[in-house]
This record gives structure tokens, sequence and C-alpha cells, in this order.
């Protein structure tokens, strides 16, 4: 399906030098901030109070943020679970005080406002499972780029397998800079986000080196470049039906979906813009640096030696 054909090839890799440098410059800042400035973690990570209050009708939970607020929290994170009217709720840590005293503070609050309100349920999260969850995202993330590039060097060729895992890790370092510098809350949404973004990206590569195999086979006179720059124009219209249908999505979901899908469609919104970049300018242009050529993607034709048996 496409929106429109473009019938003159767009020279994309004349620039390639360029936005490469500009890439490299933009990755290194995102190393830099995540290196020096770290990530806001959530309660998952960082470990808190989790409670789950139930009410007797739906509730509005920005009422429910502001009484927790005028008690004087500031990251903690309210969503309902179940029905409209099951509510949790995770606190951080607070020094001073313990598991059992924040709950009571809060409950009490919060029947100050509702008395039919009902806490069914406190747990004590402890700094020793959010690491575990940081060690195995850590562990996830691993596996996927192993993952991907074991699927890109079967598939295509070692050369097009690097281009496409530093162009996916380019996404990823990009967003978590992002949420580094800004100091947004890196939650377990946010990390998920993360990972879809990496299986988004690789689609995307995975289209464009098709389509430069694809144009290695049927145009035999021309150059690398021409060949890339035919490929990427030629899937224009494809990315921008995939991407904007997907961003309309995330949209919906930054608007509508309230501050526990925030920070997930934030980060997806990031990754979706950087991944066309990464996939045309990063993938495809290292690809081309790597040295990729005809011989690599299509196997000369056997042959006939022309030997005949008497």
């Amino acid at each position: 399906m496409e929106f429109f054909r473009i019938h003159k090839t767009i020279p994309f890799m004349r620039h390639a030098l360029v936005l490469n440098i500009i890439s490299l410059v933009t990755f290194l800042a995102a190393v830099f901030f995540i290196a020096h400035k770290g990530f806001h973690l959530s309660i998952e990570f960082t470990g808190g109070t989790v409670m789950e209050v139930a009410y007797p009708q739906a509730v509005e939970l920005d009422k429910v943020r502001g009484v927790i607020s005028q008690k004087g929290y500031n990251d903690f994170q309210v969503q309902n679970f179940g029905t409209s009217r099951d509510v949790m709720i995770r606190l951080p840590n607070i020094e001073g005080k313990t598991s059992t005293q924040q709950s009571n503070e809060v409950i009490e609050a919060l029947k100050a406002t509702d008395p039919a309100v009902e806490l069914r349920r406190v747990e004590y999260v402890g700094p020793q499972i959010g690491k575990e969850l940081a060690h195995d995202g850590l562990l996830a993330l691993l596996f996927v780029v192993v993952g991907i590039m074991i699927y890109l060097g079967f598939r295509f060729e070692w050369k097009f397998a690097i281009a496409g895992v530093i162009a996916n890790l380019h996404d990823v370092v990009i967003i978590l800079g992002f949420f580094a510098f800004f100091q947004w809350e890196f939650s377990l949404p946010v990390l998920a986000a993360v990972l879809a973004v990496l299986g988004y990206s690789v689609n995307e590569s995975v289209v464009i080196m098709d389509r430069i195999r694809e144009n290695f086979r049927k145009q035999r006179k021309a150059t690398v470049k021409e060949v890339i720059d035919s490929a990427i124009t030629a899937t224009i219209s494809r990315t921008i039906i995939t991407h904007g249908s997907t961003q309309m999505m995330v949209i919906a979901m930054l608007i509508f979906g309230g501050p526990s899908l925030h920070y997930f469609a934030l980060a997806l919104t990031i990754g979706i813009w950087f991944g066309i970049y990464s996939s045309v300018f990063v993938a495809a242009a290292l690809a081309m640096w790597l040295g990729v050529k005809r011989e690599d993607l299509v196997k000369p034709a056997k042959k006939d030696t022309g030997e005949v048996v008497g």
C-alpha cells in the first residue's frame, strides 16, 4: 500500500557523513548525561510501599493524587487496577518513617475525604527487589541485542548485522539520554517501551535492507550509493504509513492515558522518530561505510562446465 510514489531517487547518502557526525555527537551527549546525571528511578527500582485501596464507587485518580500530595509526598504513583473503584498507590521510601506509618498516614487522609474507602493490602518493596529488576531488565536488553545480531547475520550479512545493531543501540541510548537529561521518571513501563523500540527499529531496518538486496539484483550497473538511495526512496511511503499510524496511537496514549502511561508513550514517541532517522541515516550509511557490495548479498550463478558425456 502506498500513499504516493516518488519517481526521482532522493540522494540520502549524499549527506550521510554529516548526519553520521551529528548522530555520533548526539549519542555521546546521551552517554554523558546518563553517566553524570543518572536516572530518576521509580519505586519499582528503588523500593517503597505499595497500597491497594477500594472505593464503593468509581473515583477520580486526580483527587487521590491531590490528597497524597498534601501529605508531602512527591514521587508517588496512583493508578487503577482491576476496576475503576480499585486504586493502587506506590509510595517512595521516606527516612524516619516505616511502611506501616506511611500507609496509616495515607489511608487516614483518604478517609477524611471519603470515609467509605477501604484498605485492602499493604506491601513493602525492598531495594534488593529493585536491584533484581534492574539486573533482569539489563539482561533482557542484552538478549534482545544478541538475538537481533544473530537474526540479521543469518538473513543478510555481517556488515548489515553490525550496522543494524549499532543503529538500534543508537535509538536506545538516545531515549535513555532524554530521560537522564530531563530527569523523567524511569519505570518498568518505560523499560518495556525501550525494548519495544528495539523491535520496532529493527523492523524498519530489515525492510530497507531487503530492498537494498533486491536493488543489487536489479540495478547491475548502479553504484552502492545509488542502490541504497533507491531502496530508501522506494520505502518512504511504507515508512510514512507505518510510523504515522503507530504515532497516532501513541499520541492517544500520551494525551488520554494519564500519568500511568505518560512516560511510556513519551519513550515510544522518541524511539519512533529516532528509529526512522537511524534506519535511514545510521544503519544504511554504516553498511555503506563498512563496504557492503553486490557480491555480499547476491550470490553469483554457478557456471555450466559444458562437459558432454560420450
